[in-house]
């Protein structure tokens, strides 16, 4: 058990690493800012499902392992912590910045009345996702412990 926990560890924190090294070169690179952001948005609900499916595992495999004495790791605290972010990206932020999109249409979300609104929620966005990435460091050195 112990061995596939570092392996949905690694998969998770290097999905979550990769996404957003993806998402700034799909920025910098591409000359459409709307397929850009279409792109991202795309890798970054495939990294929310890999995130919830891996926390569900690593929330449900570590107190079988360590019994109640889980709920007194940080590792425990930091995988649950790590899902409240996933959660509130996939489910709260990510659909608030699509229905922006939405009522954008057909204007560039950017070029309209919401582009106020739309950055700020964006860089909501961004510094939950930068904590979760920084919190898989946690979890990596954790993961022994």
């Amino acid at each position: 058990m112990y061995r596939l926990s570092l392996i949905v560890i690694t998969l998770w924190v290097g999905a979550l690493w990769a996404t957003g090294f993806s998402a700034y070169v799909l920025f910098d690179n591409l000359q459409d800012k709307q397929l850009a952001g279409l792109l991202a948005g795309k890798l970054f609900t495939v990294v929310s499902y890999i995130g919830m499916g891996s926390a569900f595992y690593l929330l449900v495999q570590r107190p079988m392992d360590y019994g109640t004495a889980a709920l007194k790791q940080s590792f425990f605290w930091t995988v649950l912590l790590m899902l409240l972010l996933v959660l509130a990206g996939h489910f709260g932020i990510q659909p608030l910045l699509a229905q922006l999109k939405a009522d954008a249409m057909p204007a560039d979300v950017m070029n309209s009345v919401f582009a106020s609104r739309f950055k700020n929620w964006h860089g909501v966005a961004s510094v939950a996702y930068l904590a979760e990435c920084l919190l898989g460091f946690v979890l990596v050195l954790k993961a022994r412990s």
